[in-house]
């Protein structure tokens, strides 16, 4: 049976130090409408307690940056974005010259401040406490809930909890087909529906103007996203080096990224692979047999 077939219940509690993500914290009068205007997802409607995944992108459609956004508001507005950590200071950057005289304030939360990753921690009362911040991971139930607050906090919880190697949060990722930037694809390169934004709730087709929106509608009426997000894996058993093309025969499909034990996540032409599959050509990356298939989530 397949983990994304699995019942969660069915795994060890989990908690995992991603090292890779920077928080921001968006406050203000004007925080939810400042984001709405910039970011993909619905930014408005999200409730106190709940998160989206979005991305911020160029007037050409490209990503910036892919986060996610939660609403941590009580008695004055508050939005924490999850953010790759290389890609923090330049989300800041346009941040800030979008803000104009907006009543928007945005940090970037240095120390002490983290993220934990619980899997499968549900119903575990250690993930609940006022020194910290919970929520549901936005983009899949298999991801669990993520945690922000002071590291010596998150760290007890980790030890009562079990704490993992990062490597065992990117495989349950890789596993259920959820892209990140960085370990997966760079950001310039791809619009949101290569990476399955859209298939993963973090693009709002009926919302008002955001940046870029022009481009990714006119790519989703008309049906153009022809490259998506897959998952691969190798049939040897064995991993593979980041940044191979994935090819069939002589045709190039795409690019993966960063192998997690025999599992990786790969951009790919999906016309090209359908000839490939109806022809029967092996799919490789720098020549390893590949087996390859769709996110279970994926619509298209």
């Amino acid at each position: 049976m397949s983990e994304t077939s699995q019942n969660s219940s069915s795994h060890t509690p989990l908690a995992i130090f991603p090292d890779n993500r920077a928080i921001l914290a968006i406050g203000g009068a004007d925080a939810a409408h400042f984001l709405n205007n910039l970011l993909t997802a619905n930014i408005e409607s999200l409730a106190p307690g709940a998160g989206v995944p979005a991305a911020l992108l160029t007037p050409q459609g490209k990503i910036i940056a892919e986060m996610l956004v939660f609403n941590a508001s009580d008695e004055d507005p508050l939005f924490l974005i999850d953010v790759g950590s290389g890609f923090a200071d330049d989300l800041v950057g346009k941040l800030t010259t979008y803000r104009l005289r907006a009543a928007v304030s945005i940090d970037r939360l240095g120390e002490p401040a983290t993220v934990l990753a619980c899997l499968d921690c549900s119903g575990r009362a250690e993930i609940t406490g006022d020194e910290f911040y919970t929520f549901p991971d936005p983009r899949h139930p298999g991801l669990g809930h993520r945690l922000y607050g002071p590291a010596d906090a998150l760290k007890s919880i980790a030890i009562r909890i079990g704490e993992a190697g990062r490597d065992v949060y990117h495989r349950r990722r890789a596993t259920l087909g959820i892209p990140e930037a960085g370990q997966d694809y760079i950001p310039s390169d791809r619009f949101p529906h290569e990476v399955n934004l859209d298939q993963l709730g973090g693009i709002d087709f009926k919302k008002g103007c955001y940046i870029g929106q022009e481009v990714i509608s006119r790519m989703e009426h008309r049906g153009t996203a022809r490259t998506r997000t897959m998952i691969l894996t190798t049939r040897n058993g064995f991993g593979l080096l980041g940044g191979l093309e994935v090819r069939a025969g002589d045709v190039l499909l795409g690019q993966a990224g960063e192998s997690y034990g025999p599992t990786l996540l790969a951009q790919v032409r999906i016309d090209k692979l359908s000839d490939a599959l109806e022809s029967n050509t092996d799919i490789t990356a720098g020549g390893v047999e590949l087996n390859i298939r769709k996110p279970e989530y994926a619509k298209f």
